[in-house]
């Protein structure tokens, strides 16, 4: 996930385009205004500041206002009558290079109702992760529901072509061996939490962490894996890649058939 207060959208463009066109048009791209921050004020470190009456937040969906226009193929800057190459097209120019299709495989990581709309109304695809506003008091994977009912209303008028991609993400972790009991058993309460986070309430999403087929009836009871399309998990990466390979492994093996998951 790229944080959007820290890039100048039209190198991140560049670099973007390169990537996909290597990757074979395979890149997803993840953007966001950022979470909470490490230091008080880290942009300033990297130069930037907001100006006079918008917020930080401001500046990440402006300039990813523009990077979706240049990737897209705007064409902005003046060209130079007489370049050391000629140039390839007639009048202003855009970023190089461009990657045909980027522009649809691009993902806001939307923490509130408000913020998945507007990715919506700009045609990006909906990430929506474990931590998002609290703007009811409801549990969080029904907040999180509402919240994907709301992005889809808002594509629809917004007349976009296209289906939507939607994703959200959760911590999943299926009991299948002593290991996994060590780690995860008896580990503290893993219910939703409520709490105060850069000046707003928010709530975050409950792990999981169960024998196989108590594992697949508390799932099956998330509304929100229910109405996204694609789930992304979360991994301990402390644990090293073996540990990790190996809750995938269960997942897949244990959980994904029963639910339908593929």
């Amino acid at each position: 996930m790229i944080d959007m207060r820290y890039e100048n959208p039209l190198y991140m463009a560049e670099d973007a385009g390169a990537a996909d066109l290597i990757a074979g048009g395979r890149l997803q791209l993840g953007i966001s205004r950022g979470s909470p921050e490490q230091v008080i004020d880290g942009y300033r470190y990297f130069g930037y500041e907001a100006p006079e009456g918008e917020t930080m937040a401001d500046v990440a969906r402006n300039n990813a206002g523009v990077f979706l226009k240049v990737i897209d193929g705007a064409r902005f800057a003046e060209p130079n009558p007489r370049p050391m190459f000629p140039n390839p097209h007639p009048g202003p120019l855009g970023i190089q290079p461009q990657s045909p299709g980027l522009r649809d495989r691009i993902w806001w990581g939307a923490g509130s109702d408000s913020t998945a709309v507007w990715a919506a109304e700009q045609g990006m695809n909906l990430m929506s992760s474990t931590l998002k506003a609290d703007e009811s008091g409801e549990p969080f994977h029904v907040q999180q529901r509402k919240q994907i009912e709301a992005f889809r209303t808002a594509w629809a008028e917004a007349g976009h072509e296209r289906e939507p991609r939607v994703s959200v993400s959760r911590s999943i972790f299926a009991i299948v061996n002593d290991t996994d009991r060590a780690y995860f058993v008896g580990g503290g309460d893993r219910s939703d939490q409520f709490g105060v986070i850069d000046d707003f309430r928010a709530v975050f999403g409950r792990s999981y962490a169960a024998e196989p087929d108590v594992l697949i009836e508390q799932l099956r009871e998330d509304e929100a894996i229910a109405a996204a399309d694609t789930l992304l998990l979360t991994v301990p990466n402390q644990l090293g890649v073996d540990y990790n390979a190996h809750v995938l492994e269960s997942i897949l093996t244990h959980v994904a058939p029963a639910l339908g998951w593929r």
